[in-house]
């Protein structure tokens, strides 16, 4: 990337990092391919191993640069005679081509506890590593811009001691389900991981907000499966996120149609509409692939200037058919 564009772009980066000090979590469009990252209650959704792997690259075409780069992998069982549920993820996320990353690796444990003959709870926790690393050297500064040479000048900004950040991470959630109907709720970042290199007061660092998470939905079945097919159904559902100053509503449909599913999600960002959500996949066996495309809403982050936002997802379910005997409606999360 060359000439102003990549000033600009690098400069509105230094404001949105290292002068705030704190940012929000990577939310993947695709979060039912995602669900320890949405709540950690989604450990142990399956009697045999259930791995996830899942890419989002956000923004593809803006100022000619790789804006937002996020992948995660994750591994979750549901082990009966303890009646809980075991889960890790691991998730990488990178701004601006290395100007900041960030990687976490995350345990999570579910106890489900069954309320009535169709009714359970799941009650999670999570625990792990938050780690930060601010790309210094990527950075440009207002005294380092010449008029007619562009970053040209050296700057007397002053390098920070340290560029990475290791923080304790906690979390917690909760979920209420029974063979049609699901609803819960996570939060996330409970006690707040420092993200501040600037540390010019101490009193202004509040870390990394946290993130309170609120989703929904159902599975309305058209067609029952059996141990060669999958099932025909509709499962309508709804997300709302809350973090520092930013929140969204995420609500849309998703659709499985024996091999294939899809889905449409209309995205809201509080403040103004954001995106139109795009899915399409195809499930054999074991293995489940997913491609979805954010179109964006906005008139100043339009398709022409941002390229919107491609995701790819993963799913290797190890389950047996027919031995699932889970009395639930996640088929979405599977």
């Amino acid at each position: 990337m060359k000439g102003h564009k990549r000033i600009w772009f690098i400069v509105f980066l230094i404001i949105s990092t290292t002068t705030i000090g704190f940012g929000q979590d990577p939310i993947f469009s695709q979060f039912y391919a995602a669900p320890l990252q949405l709540n950690p209650a989604f450990a142990g959704n399956t009697n045999s191993p259930h791995f996830t792997a899942n890419y989002r690259n956000q923004y593809t075409t803006f100022s000619n640069v790789q804006t937002y780069r996020t992948y995660a992998v994750s591994y979750s069982q549901f082990f009966r005679p303890a009646n809980s549920g075991l889960g890790l993820q691991i998730m990488a996320d990178d701004i601006g081509e290395g100007l900041l990353s960030t990687n976490s690796a995350i345990a999570a444990y579910t106890y489900r506890v069954q309320v009535s003959r169709d009714l359970y709870f799941k009650l999670g926790a999570e625990a792990g590593v938050f780690q930060t690393r601010l790309g210094w050297d990527r950075l440009v500064f207002f005294d380092q811009l010449d008029a007619e040479n562009g970053i040209s000048l050296p700057t007397a900004e002053i390098t920070p001691e340290n560029l990475n950040k290791v923080s304790l991470d906690l979390g917690a959630g909760f979920l209420a389900y029974n063979k049609v109907f699901y609803a819960g709720f996570s939060l996330k970042h409970l006690n707040t991981p420092s993200q501040s290199y600037l540390l010019v007061n101490d009193n202004l660092n509040t870390g990394l907000p946290m993130r309170l998470t609120l989703h929904s939905g159902a599975q309305i079945i058209l067609k029952e499966g059996n141990n060669r097919k999958s099932p025909t159904f509709l499962s309508p559902n709804i997300m709302i996120i809350r973090q520092g100053d930013f929140g969204q509503v995420n609500a849309g449909t998703y659709a499985g149609l024996g091999p294939f599913y899809g889905g449409i999600w209309y995205r809201h960002a509080f403040a103004n509409p954001d995106a139109a959500i795009f899915l399409m996949g195809v499930q054999k066996d074991f293995f489940k692939i997913g491609y979805s495309f954010d179109l964006p809403l906005q008139s100043k982050l339009g398709l022409a200037t941002s390229g919107g936002t491609h995701e790819i997802s993963m799913i290797f379910n190890f389950e047996k058919p027919g031995r699932a005997d889970l009395n639930d409606c996640f088929q979405i999360f599977r």
